[in-house]
């Protein structure tokens, strides 16, 4: 969704069309894979950061217009909400000192762009739920003035017929309704791509389901929404209840959600653009004037705008991409499952963990998706998303013996997927020093069974105990949150708590 859409209202021929469109790009598709059109392996990978804008107090500042004014770089775009931004890095190839490269990236572009938001009086939050969040920040007069948000939001919503239930019960119970998708603008999250060949989208597609939930467990950091304690990775739920274009008839009838993990192990990209076309009618039916086959048969390259427009708004968690780079077309798996932050160092580890891991998995000669029912890892991924790194899976047995045990989370990162992780990244050539201080921060997270949702729940507990009311000591949370995110130590190694006495709210 990232890209322009301006269009009005739609009529009852616009599906029609739109949909023998999408046919014909999914042909179009198909002929790419058959005449091996796609590039060459170039080990690419891409990183974006959605990003939270925030007051000295904790509060969101809805703001983002005025603060990518002053920012002024492409490398910063508007979000969902007036509260969010995104910040993309340029591609990178992996290997050498690539972590380390992307770190200081990171950290160059966030302290900018922080500075910048100063001069408005707000500031950065690197967190995948701002925990002072409430309903009223939530609404559709809050969404960014952006054409493609609002087209967006009317057309889930006349798509829905009826206001969204949210609905969570996690340590406390959420339920409340919202007649817009502005909750969706509290998931803030950072989207890991890597390029792949055709043939080997499938492994690392499927490699990327089976370790979602270790990233989750390790890497949850959204335990709050509209001042109740959820789910350790409240994302997910949220993601899909405030997205959800089927009424309570449609869901009984087991109609799939536009935000979902998936149902199968794939054999190809195309399993799942095709999934895409049979399963979801168009949301934004908004046709291109190019014909994508005669394009082909002129030797050209299409561009597929249809598929490529309604691909986007489909929230898988592990997303295909179809994009062209220099006129040659190429296949991206864009892993969605991760938070943002908490630190620069914190985001940078979960993505080294990801691309090591996947890089391993997707190269076993018996791979784990061969061994795991897919209802295993599905379930798996909801394990990890309420209860964290607390998590206790469903995992193949080691060993030559077949069928799956049950393990907890920790022990399965530590002694299996870590190894995994540092195999895969030896493979991509990333040099042993970025390779050893990056996974090194999982293994302290593991080892201390903290990441960014605990020490969030165990900051708020403590300022509770020290007779602070919800309100207050989930804004003093926000506030300490937000100082140590800038000081930039691992969350790992963050005190609980509050340092200094602070007034009772």
């Amino acid at each position: 969704m990232g890209e322009k859409v301006v269009a009005g209202r739609f009529d009852l021929s616009d599906r029609q069309r739109y949909r023998d469109k999408l046919r014909q790009c999914l042909t179009g598709l198909e002929r790419l894979l058959a005449e091996q059109r796609f590039d060459r392996p170039k080990n690419l990978m891409g990183l974006e950061i959605e990003l939270n804008l925030a007051g000295a107090d904790g509060m969101p500042k809805m703001l983002n217009g005025q603060v990518l004014e002053r920012i002024a770089s492409r490398d910063f775009q508007t979000e969902l909400a007036m509260f969010n931004l995104e910040v993309n890095i340029p591609p990178h190839r992996l290997g050498g000192r690539v972590f380390d490269r992307l770190a200081e990236e990171l950290r160059t572009s966030l302290a900018y762009a922080d500075r910048k938001a100063g001069e408005v009086d707000a500031g950065i939050v690197m967190i995948g739920i701002l925990p002072t969040l409430d309903r009223d920040d939530l609404v559709s007069s809050n969404l960014s003035d952006v054409d493609r948000y609002t087209l967006l939001n009317d057309q889930i919503v006349a798509a829905r017929g009826e206001e969204f239930t949210l609905d969570i019960n996690g340590v406390e119970h959420l339920s409340c309704t919202s007649k817009s998708i502005a909750p969706e603008a509290a998931c803030t999250s950072v989207q890991l791509h890597l390029q792949v060949t055709p043939a080997r989208f499938a492994d690392v597609w499927n490699a990327a389901q089976a370790v979602a939930a270790a990233q989750i467990a390790v890497g949850a950091n959204s335990p709050f929404l509209f001042g109740r304690e959820l789910w350790r990775e409240s994302r997910p739920p949220l993601f899909q209840q405030s997205t959800d274009t089927r009424p309570p008839e449609l869901q009984a009838q087991g109609v799939r959600p536009r935000t979902w993990f998936g149902e199968r192990w794939v054999t190809s990209a195309y399993d799942l653009f095709e999934e895409n076309l049979r399963y979801y009618p168009a949301l934004l039916p908004i046709c291109d004037d190019e014909d994508p086959l005669k394009v082909l048969d002129q030797g050209g390259t299409p561009s597929l705008a249809e598929l490529v427009l309604h691909n986007g708004t489909i929230y898988r968690w592990n997303r295909p991409v179809y994009g062209i780079a220099d006129g040659v077309p190429h296949l991206r798996v864009e892993n969605r499952v991760l938070p943002a932050g908490p630190t620069v160092i914190d985001v940078i580890a979960n993505a080294a963990f990801f691309y090591g891991v996947v890089r391993a998995l997707a190269e076993e000669s018996r791979p784990v998706w061969t061994r795991l029912p897919f209802e295993a890892a599905a379930a798996n991924f909801d394990a990890a998303c309420k209860d964290g790194i607390d998590a206790r899976f469903t995992w193949p047995r080691r060993g030559r013996y077949s069928g799956t045990t049950q393990v907890d989370a920790v022990s399965l990162i530590r002694d299996e997927l870590l190894p995994l992780a540092e195999a895969g990244l030896d493979a991509w050539g990333v040099e042993p020093a970025d390779r050893d201080l990056y996974l090194g921060v999982i293994e302290e997270r593991c080892r201390r069974r903290v990441n960014g949702a605990s020490w969030q729940a165990a900051t708020f507990h403590k300022a509770l105990d020290a007779g602070l009311s919800r309100d207050a000591a989930l804004a003093a949370t926000t506030r300490r949150y937000r100082e140590l995110m800038h000081r930039g130590a691992p969350v790992h190694s963050w005190p609980v708590g509050l340092p200094e006495p602070v007034s009772l709210g």
